[in-house]
C-alpha cells in the first residue's frame, strides 16, 4: 500500500435498470431454442419421447429460474466508473473481475448496440487497451449515456500523455 493507504473501492456507477430486462431476454432466447428442439424431437421420436420431454421441461424450468434471478444478481454486482486517470469496471457472477484501464493505455473507444440492446435502448462501451487481457466492456448503459461516455473518454484520452502501448 504505497499509495498512501488507499484501498480499492467499488466503482460508483450502476448500469441502467433496463439491463435487467435485456439480460432476461437473452436468457429466455438461449432457453427457448434448445427447449423447442427437444420438444419437437419428443413429438416425433416416440421411443425417446419421455426423456426428451422431461429434458425439455427441466431445461425450461432452469432457464426461467435463471432469467428471473441471475439478471437481478448481475445488476447488483456490475459497476463502472470513469475518472480522469482510469476506467474502472467490476463484473462477474460467481467469479468477480475488477478491471482498471489507465487513460494512458487506452487505444480506442467504441460503442456497440446489438438488436436486443437497441430494443431496450441500451449500448455497450468498449475500451480497447494495450492489455493482453483484452478490451474493457461497460455493458447495459443507456444509449445516450454511452455516447456521452465515449466522447468523454476520447477527450480525456487525447489530453492524457502516454503512448497507449
Amino acid at each position: 500500500m504505497g499509495d498512501g493507504g488507499r484501498r480499492l473501492r467499488p466503482p460508483n456507477n450502476t448500469l441502467d435498470r433496463r439491463a435487467i430486462g435485456w439480460w432476461r431476454a437473452q436468457w429466455l432466447l438461449l432457453t427457448v431454442v434448445p427447449v423447442a428442439v427437444l420438444a419437437v424431437l419428443g413429438v416425433f421420436i416416440a421411443s425417446a419421447r419421455p426423456w426428451l420431454l422431461i429434458s425439455a421441461a427441466a431445461l425450461a424450468v432452469l432457464g426461467l429460474a435463471c432469467a428471473a434471478f441471475v439478471p437481478v444478481w448481475w445488476f447488483r454486482l456490475h459497476r463502472w466508473e470513469v475518472t480522469d486517470e482510469a476506467v474502472y469496471v467490476r463484473t462477474g457472477l460467481l467469479r468477480q473481475e475488477w478491471r482498471i484501464a489507465p487513460m494512458s493505455r487506452i487505444q480506442t473507444v467504441d460503442t456497440v448496440r446489438g438488436p436486443l440492446e437497441q430494443l431496450f435502448r441500451l449500448s455497450t462501451v468498449i475500451v480497447t487497451t494495450a492489455s493482453a487481457k483484452g478490451a474493457v466492456h461497460i455493458e447495459g448503459l443507456d444509449h445516450e449515456l454511452a455516447a456521452e461516455l465515449a466522447e468523454r473518454l476520447t477527450r480525456i484520452t487525447r489530453a492524457t500523455p502516454g503512448d497507449a502501448t
